[in-house]
């Protein structure tokens, strides 16, 4: 009798499938290449520019340098030698000290208001304007004028983080409060239900999947405002590790640095893909 594989299995074949394809594709472009001198070139002229009969490998690391970058790395991810020395994991807890101190205090500040503005038709007329208008400008251009005001280049960061991730939680909580359903809004009324027990044991619940949605898209916004923030203060942090690494020409600690940062992007998103699913309610 075959047993028949589930979606999720197929799923997961295809995955490996589709990473065996990369992982050749990749070994394959990274093959040596075979440079000829010609006959009237000087031997050790050619021998220092690269060339030479012999085999010259690319300048792309190959899948077993990546190999063996993640082995080192990920065996000692907490050394310390020095400020351009430390290792990836020191560097992602900085990062992510930076993005959730700027992710909460956006919370802090968005959820209310998007209580506010969702609840009263007069404060969404009043605050849409200044919406409007700082909404569509870029995180990294408020990064000028928060190291010239705060003086701080991590509390800058943390700022450019609470600045880019406040848009999606204020417009997605608005959104979620305002669409409550009517009729349980009328219970409530004729309940004669306090606002503030209102808020938290009827609209609230209703708008948590809308809320958890806002708050998983600043996540994904704040990870990735991180590195270009980090770039430009310098410092700590895995921006600053990649371009580090990058003036340093070492092509495979950027690669590494990279695939670091997709690993903590994808376990941020899929710890609020978990939440999403627990305050999800069916009708």
């Amino acid at each position: 009798m075959k047993t028949k594989l589930s979606l999720s299995q197929k799923a997961g074949l295809l995955s490996l499938g589709l990473l065996a394809v990369i992982l050749l594709v990749w070994q394959l472009a990274t093959l040596p290449e075979a440079k000829v001198v010609a006959a009237d070139v000087d031997p050790e002229y050619a021998a220092l520019m690269g060339g030479g009969a012999a085999r010259a490998a690319s300048s792309f690391p190959t899948p077993a340098a990546m190999a063996q970058t993640l082995w080192d790395k990920l065996s000692h991810p907490f050394y310390d030698n020095g400020p351009n020395d430390k290792g990836i994991g020191i560097q992602l807890a900085y990062s992510l000290a930076r993005v959730l101190g700027g992710f909460f205090l956006a919370a802090v500040v968005a959820i209310p208001l998007g209580f506010a503005i969702g609840n009263s038709r007069m404060v969404y007329q009043a605050i849409n304007p200044y919406v409007q208008l700082l909404k569509p400008i870029s995180p990294l251009a408020w990064m000028p004028l928060a190291l010239y005001t705060i003086k701080d280049a991590s509390a800058s960061a943390i700022f450019v983080i609470f600045i880019c991730s406040l848009w999606p939680m204020l417009i997605n909580t608005a959104h979620g409060v305002a669409n409550v359903r009517k009729d349980w809004l009328d219970v409530s009324r004729t309940l004669e239900v306090n606002p503030l027990r209102k808020a938290f044991r009827v609209i609230l619940p209703a708008a948590a999947p809308t809320i958890l949605t806002g708050m998983r898209i600043s996540m994904g916004i704040a990870w990735l405002v991180i590195v270009a923030a980090e770039m430009l203060v310098g410092g700590t942090g895995i921006g600053y590790f990649v371009w580090n690494e990058w003036n340093n020409l070492s092509l495979t600690n950027v690669l590494f640095a990279i695939l670091m940062i997709g690993v903590v992007g994808m376990a941020l998103d899929s710890v609020f893909g978990v939440l999403g699913k627990r305050v999800a309610y069916q009708e």
